[in-house]
């Protein structure tokens, strides 16, 4: 149950959040709802969903360096945003889940959401290669004071790969090669693709693991 409270708590709040919060507390393990006690309390404290609500955008949509589209950490406004959202979007169809209207693919709500729906080692998996991205965002929040920041603290203790520094993300239309995750981890963005093959989801241009241990083989930095 991490995933969907994480999920929940990171989603712009309304009636039915702030209702379920003592049912999110106690689906959590102990070590994580101590995590996110100052959350909670942040959201039980406020005097009306309102000031919640407007928490939230200051936190989150006033905030470039606290959004929560993870692509938008890597890739900037690059092209190669757009092709990674459309490959994320096709990996959650292929498991049955469907993106709400106007939300992006890399929405970190949705993307939880989608781990939990994953059996447990394939989620851990995929948050490894994503806790990089997550971790800045963490961070970034950690330093304003957010308590936003615990559930990335939650999310960090769920994976056992270290979060390296990514580089800043592109401005404009760049032409990079990125590093995969899933089957085709390590691999570079190939110039062309066969129409209908599966395409890998990316979430970040260079890959932090491989640039601390030095240049390898199908490496490329963005």
């Amino acid at each position: 149950m991490t995933y969907p409270v994480l999920s929940a708590l990171l989603a712009y709040p309304d009636a039915e959040m702030v209702a379920a919060l003592p049912e999110l507390w106690s689906a959590l393990a102990p070590a994580d709802a101590a995590t996110l006690a100052p959350l909670f309390a942040m959201m039980e404290g406020k005097p009306d969903l309102i000031a919640l609500q407007e928490e939230y955008v200051a936190t989150f949509d006033r905030r470039p360096a606290h959004s929560l589209h993870l692509f938008e950490h890597v890739h900037g406004e690059s092209r190669d945003r757009g092709q990674a959202m459309v490959n994320l979007r096709e990996e959650y169809l292929r498991h049955g889940l469907e993106p709400r209207p106007g939300e992006l693919p890399d929405y970190v709500p949705m993307f939880l959401e989608f781990l939990g729906q994953l059996p447990a080692p394939q989620a851990a998996a995929l948050l490894g290669d994503a806790i990089h991205v997550l971790a800045r965002i963490g961070e970034k929040l950690d330093a304003a004071g957010s308590p936003y920041a615990r559930v990335f603290d939650v999310l960090r203790r769920l994976t056992d790969v270290q979060p390296q520094a990514l580089p800043e993300p592109p401005e404009g239309d760049l032409e990079e090669g990125m590093v995969t995750f899933g089957p085709d981890a390590g691999l570079t963005e190939p110039a062309l693709r066969t129409r209908g093959q599966p395409q890998p989801v990316r979430f970040h241009a260079s890959d932090p693991r491989r640039a601390a241990s030095g240049p390898s083989k199908g490496g490329n930095h963005g």
